[in-house]
């Protein structure tokens, strides 16, 4: 029997919050309508000052935490106007919540994503799933990436290996062979570096069709440099964030002298670069196809830099299989929280590292005197 469901996604880019509903049933998900809402720009910037190690407090966190958790509620609410359906016919929201600090490695390994759960299921009257990554971690897992179990559920059935590239802020990607166990784990920056460096000297959030970068020449020294990080050498399981991979830790290996257009040219190299090394990786087999999805697939460069660094691979969208690769992670939680609801296995142990599996997500129950609607 199918069920609807609300997916809201808010990633490392932090341009705006994503969402989608969607009908689900044991074998099927179909996308019914999306949404998206700007992140507003001073929340925006309270938010990258934490993820970029900025003096906090915790009446800050709980700011924010309440803030984003007043945005998602928001979003579900013109979700469902757009989509001309009622809370009521909603089983359950899967919200991602808003990464800030992720840190899956060490003694003590933690991940912290804000938005407030409570109060989205309070304002919409719907069940809310949130928190899904640290049950994972809890096991001994990175508590990431989790879309390859959704990628796993869509895209299973194609008669050819295959591969989903999810260009983010940070970069992922799943490998679905035709035999054999999942494979997926982040690949290093995205869109992350290029849009704050983009934004830094333009004041535009992401280099729109590529056009600074296109102005400039890849500046060897600085790529064999960025390629040298050890994030990129280390072995999967792997995730990484925002935290780790910024501005900060650009301009650390800059030269006092560089012309802001060359960077932006290396750092497209760097990312077209470091995906696809870890991508020849991945499987011998001679025919592999790429479905492409994220912010990253827009930008016509990159994409033309990493089809010239895979020759032999047949590189697609997502959208060219069915599902629009700006609405895919959304999806995924929404597929997460249908996982949770039904108390059904969500992670995978091969790609998070994780000791078993489990069904991932905290359930927030909506007041029962909101259930047919939102509070004021």
């Amino acid at each position: 029997m199918s069920e609807l469901y609300i997916g809201l996604m808010s990633g490392t880019s932090l341009d705006a919050v994503d969402a989608v509903a969607v009908s689900i049933d044991s074998n099927n998900i179909t996308l019914i309508s999306s949404h998206q809402e700007i992140i507003p720009h001073q929340l925006r910037q309270h938010i990258l000052g934490i993820c970029t190690g900025q003096a906090t407090n915790l009446h800050d966190i709980g700011v924010i935490d309440h803030k984003l958790g007043l945005l998602y509620a928001a979003t579900v609410t013109a979700l469902l106007k757009k989509a001309s359906l009622e809370s009521k016919q909603i089983r359950a929201i899967g919200n991602h919540g808003q990464t800030v600090f992720h840190h899956p490695a060490g003694q003590s390994r933690f991940t912290i994503q804000l938005g407030d759960a409570n109060l989205i299921a309070a304002r919409t009257g719907i069940d809310t799933v949130a928190d899904f990554r640290r049950m994972d971690m809890a096991v001994g897992g990175q508590g990431a990436p989790l879309a390859p179990a959704f990628h796993q559920f869509v895209f299973s059935k194609q008669d050819v290996t295959t591969v989903i590239l999810n260009i983010g802020g940070i970069a992922n990607l799943t490998l679905l062979p035709k035999t054999g166990p999942v494979i997926g784990f982040d690949t290093g920056p995205g869109n992350v570096l290029m849009d704050s460096w983009c934004e830094k000297h333009t004041g535009n959030q992401y280099d729109k069709d590529a056009h600074m970068a296109k102005q400039g020449q890849v500046n060897t020294g600085l790529l064999n440099e960025l390629m040298s990080d050890p994030f990129l050498a280390k072995i999967p399981p792997k995730s990484t964030g925002r935290e780790y991979f910024n501005l900060n830790w650009l301009e650390s290996q800059l030269s006092k002298h560089h012309i802001p257009l060359d960077v932006q040219r290396t750092l497209c190299e760097f990312t077209a670069l470091s995906i696809s090394q870890h991508l020849q990786t991945l499987s011998d087999q001679p025919e592999i196809e790429l479905l492409v999805c994220g912010g990253g697939a827009n930008n016509p460069l990159l994409m033309n830099l990493i089809r010239q660094y895979l020759p032999t691979w047949r590189v697609l969208r997502t959208a060219d299989r069915g599902v629009p690769g700006d609405d895919m992670e959304a999806m995924a939680f929404a597929w997460l929280a249908h996982r949770r609801i039904h108390n059904q296995p969500s992670n995978l142990p091969s790609v998070t590292g994780a000791s078993r599996e489990v069904s991932l997500g905290v359930l927030y129950q909506a007041p029962a005197a909101c259930n047919n609607g939102s509070l004021d």
